[in-house]
């Protein structure tokens, strides 16, 4: 067991949810001589972070980021705003709060990539050439794949969304709110694509009914999914089978969330066996996830894998793309097998940055990602299991011996609620 003298000196080492190292950081080499252009599609964690290590590593560089978004968004937050946790400032801050000197910001969309050309373009018309390119532009909400739904929908006719946006998440706990009082029918949905955060719909599921449960409100809890499995590591998909039974929360798996009826309150799911209508008193949508349409549209995207969402072609283990020696993809882009959590990037940025400067030598980098991930799985308002693992779905626990992966813990929740936005803070500097 964990004391709460314990937990302290662990999130003051910044040892919080999958983002401890382990180790002390080693000496930082003296600095790489360059006048390499290096372009960096994306300012949200991964492209901040690699931004703020590449500032140190070289010297003489010109480190271009492109993104529009004046807000950077603290994404692992948004789950708990859409549960009235968390007000929705919490997870906004400025995007150039978060910038080094020395690194140019244009504040523009990319319209496409030119790999022959090492161009970018972005939606205003300029060209910006490059000798390395890094793709982290976040990946895209596709909500309009959803018949009936739109965003206005958020916080009224029951509807959730939390991964929309700080607003929506505080709209959505409006709708989901009401739901915890007054109970119904409340219906949780995840989509077929890959995610950003697998883990989320299940969070917001057992809160929503944990609330629910200490507001006396009777209920009835369906846990909607496309999957055969209710989380892609079989041991943790079995606890999370065994909690949902304890709490009676049914399940529709192999179920896909199709359309809305706002008005009538009213769901449609495809299933092995053709279309299924459900009336719901509050529903949580989340749509399906793809890379922006440059990915796709510039050929930089796997030809053969996830055809319908266009993640970019990288090596899974040093995220450099298979065919284009001189870009890299991180964070929620990266065609790998897992890896779209800030946890994810945490352990991505350094692989990027040694293979990165690595070249920029003339060498060969050395870092190596084996698809580290990190999952505080919130079970209940003050309790959560801190699931780590890997490609191969091993759990790689950070804490082995002093937090059991698969137990419902205070300490992982206070992780997930105190201590995880400081060293998620500290990884946007390039300090962890």
């Amino acid at each position: 067991m964990v004391d709460r003298r314990d937990f302290l000196k662990l999130a003051a080492l910044g040892a919080t949810a999958g983002m401890a190292t382990g180790t002390q950081a080693a000496p930082q080499p003296d600095p790489v001589e360059t006048t390499a252009r290096i372009v960096i599609i994306g300012a949200g964690a991964a492209g901040t972070a690699l931004a703020n290590r590449l500032v140190r590593r070289l010297d003489g560089a010109q480190i271009t980021l492109i993104d529009p978004r004046r807000d950077h968004l603290y994404q692992p937050g948004l789950s708990l705003v859409a549960t009235g946790l968390k007000p929705a400032g919490y997870v906004v801050s400025k995007t150039t709060d978060w910038l080094p000197d020395g690194v140019d910001l244009i504040p523009d969309r990319v319209a496409a990539v030119d790999p022959e050309a090492k161009t970018v373009a972005t939606e205003g018309g300029e060209v910006l050439d490059y000798d390395w390119l890094v793709v982290a532009p976040g990946l895209v909400l596709d909500h309009d794949a959803i018949e009936g739904f739109s965003l206005d929908l958020v916080g009224r006719d029951g509807i959730g969304a939390l991964y929309a946006g700080p607003d929506y998440a505080a709209k959505t706990w409006e709708a989901a709110g009401r739901f915890t009082e007054e109970g119904g029918v409340g219906i949780f949905t995840r989509p077929a694509t890959e995610m950003k955060c697998a883990g989320a719909p299940l969070k917001h599921t057992f809160l929503i009914d944990d609330i629910a449960k200490r507001h006396g409100a009777a209920r009835e809890v369906v846990y909607a999914a496309p999957q055969g499995s209710l989380f892609g590591v079989p041991i943790v998909a079995e606890k999370v089978r065994m909690l949902f039974e304890d709490r009676g929360i049914d399940t529709m798996m192999q179920s896909t969330l199709v359309a809305v009826e706002p008005g009538a309150k009213r769901a449609t799911f495809r299933t092995e066996t053709g279309l299924e209508e459900r009336d719901y008193d509050y529903l949580h949508v989340i749509p399906p996830q793809r890379a922006p349409d440059f990915v796709v549209q510039s050929g930089l995207a796997w030809a053969d894998k996830w055809v319908d969402q266009g993640w970019a072609e990288v090596d899974m283990h040093n995220l450099r793309h298979l065919r284009y020696p001189e870009i890299f993809a991180l964070g929620d882009v990266a065609g790998v097998p897992k890896g779209k959590t800030a946890a994810s990037v945490k352990w991505q940025v350094p692989v990027v940055e040694d293979h990165l400067v690595a070249a920029i030598e003339g060498k060969e980098g050395t870092g190596y990602y084996d698809g580290y991930t990190s999952c505080p799985l919130i079970t209940r308002v003050g309790r959560a299991m801190l699931v780590e693992f890997d490609y191969h779905n091993n759990l790689t626990p950070s804490f082995p011996g002093v937090i059991a992966p698969l137990e419902e813990l205070w300490i992982s929740w206070l992780m997930k609620e105190v201590a995880l936005k400081a060293t998620y803070n500290a990884m946007l500097r390039g300090r962890a």
